[in-house]
């Protein structure tokens, strides 16, 4: 009892504070329609924030994407809008508390789920927080960007000036991240010993680079290439050749890779092929006289 005795106090005790134009209060969503949001705010009188003081985001629905039971700060307009309701700015208290809000993300580094409101030749336009922000086009990490507006992408804040309301997003380190994981993934699933295909993307002074597909690639050695000592790789390979690769070495991701081995082990398949010798156990059913029968000898 003693409890529901403090509660009520603490609900009177809001319910006769003082509240100012320009304060900023937080309320529970109890209505909503396409015009306005009606807040719970603990008080005499209800908070009512119109539509066109409720969020600059393009194409925003008020019925879409407020719920009865979110709680939202919103700056005091006017005390009475006329009706015996406080009138109340979200976009205000968006301006306020934004900012703060961007700095934090930017520190954390929280990847945020953002949707494409518009596109320009330079880049992308995502709200953030009720806060325009722009993804440059090389913070995309895209070879292109789809001409359509609703695109969900993954984002990260790489730059907040509140004075000059600057908001910079990045997509480019997410999409990198995750690459690098599906490769280490794929990588996994490889062993060592593997013989596949590839093809030649690259030639360094050191070796060559070999694309096995699935976005997977690995190092040959110079020493790796073929059994006779060379100088360069161009020696003996160019990019797009298709060659026979061996998986030798996983470390770190990376693959270690030879043609070298990997011709030796299909030169030895051939040769037991041709060679084939029969089991211990295998009983001879061909004598040598038979063996020998259709020899023609000069």
């Amino acid at each position: 009892m003693a409890e529901s005795m403090k509660d009520y106090e603490k609900e009177l005790e809001e319910s006769m504070k003082t509240i100012e134009e320009g304060d900023i209060l937080t309320g529970t969503v109890i209505s909503v329609d396409e015009k306005e949001v009606i807040l719970d705010l603990k008080y005499y009188a209800e908070g009512v924030i119109p539509a066109e003081n409720y969020s600059r985001e393009p194409g925003f629905s008020l019925k879409d994407e407020v719920h009865e039971g979110d709680e939202v700060s919103a700056t005091v307009v006017r005390k009475d809008d006329g009706q015996g309701n406080i009138l109340l700015s979200r976009v205000e208290a968006v301006d306020v508390l934004a900012w703060d809000k961007l700095k934090e993300l930017k520190e954390s580094g929280e990847v945020l789920d953002v949707v494409v409101k518009g596109i320009t030749n330079a880049g992308v336009i995502a709200y953030v927080e009720g806060v325009r922000g722009f993804i440059p086009a090389s913070k995309l990490a895209l070879n292109y960007v789809e001409d359509t507006e609703e695109y969900l992408i993954q984002v990260q804040v790489l730059d907040v000036d509140k004075e000059s309301k600057k908001l910079i997003l990045s997509a480019k380190e997410i999409l990198r991240a995750k690459a690098e994981e599906e490769r280490k993934n794929k990588v996994s699933n490889l062993e060592i010993g593997l013989v596949t295909e590839g093809t030649v993307e690259s030639l360094q002074p050191y070796g060559a680079f070999v694309n096995l597909g699935n976005g997977l690639s690995g190092l040959v050695h110079i020493s790796q290439i073929c059994e006779k000592r060379i100088k360069k790789p161009s020696e003996v390979l160019a990019v797009g050749d298709t060659v026979k690769v061996k998986v030798t070495a996983i470390k770190d991701g990376k693959l270690s890779l030879s043609i070298k081995e990997a011709t030796d082990m299909m030169a030895k398949e051939i040769e037991e092929e041709v060679y084939e010798v029969p089991d211990a156990g295998e009983q001879a059913t061909t004598s040598l006289g038979s063996l020998f029968a259709n020899i023609k000898l000069d």
